[in-house]
């Protein structure tokens, strides 16, 4: 089955799901935790979004986290391993109608600062928001079916908030 991809508007659900998936985080992984952030559109205010919960978790051994693939299936989470990332093991929630993506990166992994710079340059920049989230429904109008193209028609912006969040990360740093 093909997941159509749906781009709605935000829900003020999006924060009580993460903070429920949260707890049942720290019930599973314990002692391996460093941090839990809620990160990707659902973390960015007022923009449209796919109805998924972009969860980052920063945890203290990336390998430990294969030892805990039994009780995520257990929870209704898919393992699948580093999912084209080196470094990340990534799970998913919900099948063909996800609800639930686990990002979990080793401290100190790059990715960890470039998703948070990401979602707090978005949440101070209503401009870059609002022309990402017009962003997502053309490509969701363009590719309902087709998630590779949906995404690899975000890539060339994402790259460029990239670029514009870690100035913007430094001249904050600069002030400071």
């Amino acid at each position: 089955m093909t997941r159509k991809i749906e781009v709605i508007p935000p829900q003020k659900i999006w924060l009580k799901q993460f903070e429920q998936e949260k707890s049942l985080l720290e019930e599973i992984f314990t002692k391996q935790i460093i941090a839990i952030h809620h990160i990707g559109s659902t973390a960015i205010k007022n923009i449209k979004a796919k109805p998924v919960i972009d969860i980052l978790l920063v945890v203290k051994k990336i390998q430990i986290i294969d030892n805990y693939n039994q009780v995520m299936t257990k929870n209704g989470y898919e393992c699948l391993g580093e999912n084209g990332l080196l470094g990340r093991r990534f799970f998913s929630k919900g099948g063909d109608n996800r609800s639930h993506h686990l990002h979990v990166f080793q401290d100190g992994n790059p990715e960890i600062l470039r998703h948070l710079l990401f979602r707090d340059f978005m949440n101070s920049h209503v401009e870059a928001a609002e022309a990402y989230s017009q962003l997502k429904i053309e490509l969701a109008n363009k590719f309902p079916e087709d998630a590779e193209s949906y995404s690899a028609g975000k890539d060339e912006f994402i790259k460029n908030i990239d670029q514009q969040a870690e100035k913007w990360d430094a001249a904050r740093s600069e002030q400071l």
